[in-house]
């Protein structure tokens, strides 16, 4: 137990500064490119921070036990939003100002619908998966296309400075954050391991909350540094990508069955958190969305460990 504690606190300490360096690599990619810091936000940085998601659902198929990749995604998502965003929402509000965070928050309220349309007959199929990546590349060819119109609608900078930089900053930084979510997924399995829980379980409350670490410390960092953006759309994107990318990949390795009434508070939650953080007129998400949103990941705590067979 107190080496499993001593993983999470090592964990916890590299995913900062591993967060500090990616944000400032990606906010200065960003200003190279002359592309909106939201892009970067949906794209570079929640494909980064979304790896040990993506490593967990690789290991999970080869391992035979895919449940526990689909619990780690659909987990993620709703502890990215109820319990990572809420905290820096319950610090501080948050604006959004580029106008593709609507159009991601849309994509994102209906990654859950998909997958329960596609998951309705209990099983997680080759078929399956292939339809959601369909969905997946639509999406990121939309959002690379807002990027570049931006990028030619600014004026090149007249002493543009080289990418090298920021380039080494998001490279080192997302090494920092993949080896710290590594730390705090072992540390946290040995302890639900040891309780008894199903794998779909650890994956969706233990390992969930461990790899949205990485998430954690860049939305954070975001905010305190004024970057808004970054942080809001590093969380849409990585739903995305979790469901969308990686748990199809898992699928495509090894399909199979899945338990509708076990992964039900997921999908449920994930849908409620999302329709929270719509932004509103101005682009403003208040403090009290943050509070109820904490609120509401402690029910789904509640009900999902509810769903494992070993629960008293």
């Amino acid at each position: 137990m107190l080496f499993s504690i001593l993983l999470l606190v090592v964990g916890v300490v590299l995913a900062w500064f591993g967060g500090e360096l990616f944000v400032r690599g990606g906010v200065g990619f960003a200003h190279w490119a002359r592309w909106p810091s939201a892009v970067v936000g949906v794209t570079v940085a929640a494909f980064g921070t979304s790896a040990p998601e993506l490593m967990v659902a690789i290991n999970a198929a080869l391992d035979g036990t895919p449940q526990i990749s689909l619990g780690d995604v659909l987990g993620s998502n709703v502890v990215n939003i109820a319990l990572v965003l809420a905290l820096v929402l319950s610090i501080s509000g948050m604006k959004a100002e580029d106008g593709g965070v609507r159009r991601d928050w849309t994509v994102a309220l209906l990654v859950p619908l998909a997958v329960c349309g596609v998951l309705y007959d209990g099983w997680f199929s080759r078929l399956d998966a292939a339809l959601l990546l369909s969905g997946f590349f639509i999406w990121l060819l939309v959002v690379i296309r807002h990027a570049r119109a931006h990028a030619r609608g600014q004026k090149p900078h007249a002493s543009r400075v080289s990418p090298v930089r920021p380039v080494l900053y998001i490279l080192l930084g997302l090494g920092l954050l993949i080896a710290a979510a590594q730390f705090v997924v072992e540390g946290g399995k040995g302890v639900a391991l040891a309780l008894g829980w199903t794998p779909f379980i650890v994956g969706a409350v233990v390992v969930a909350a461990a790899t949205s670490t990485p998430e954690l410390a860049t939305t954070l960092i975001s905010r305190i540094r004024g970057h808004h953006d970054v942080g809001l759309s590093n969380i849409l994107g990585s739903n995305i990508f979790n469901v969308l990318f990686i748990a199809s990949v898992a699928a495509l390795i090894k399909p199979y069955s899945v338990s509708l009434p076990e992964i039900q508070p997921s999908l449920v939650f994930g849908v409620l958190t999302t329709l929270l953080i719509l932004p509103a007129r101005h682009g403003h998400i208040h403090r009290w969305r943050g509070m109820l949103l904490l609120a509401l990941y402690v029910a789904y705590l509640l009900m999902t460990l509810e769903q494992n067979p070993g629960h008293s």
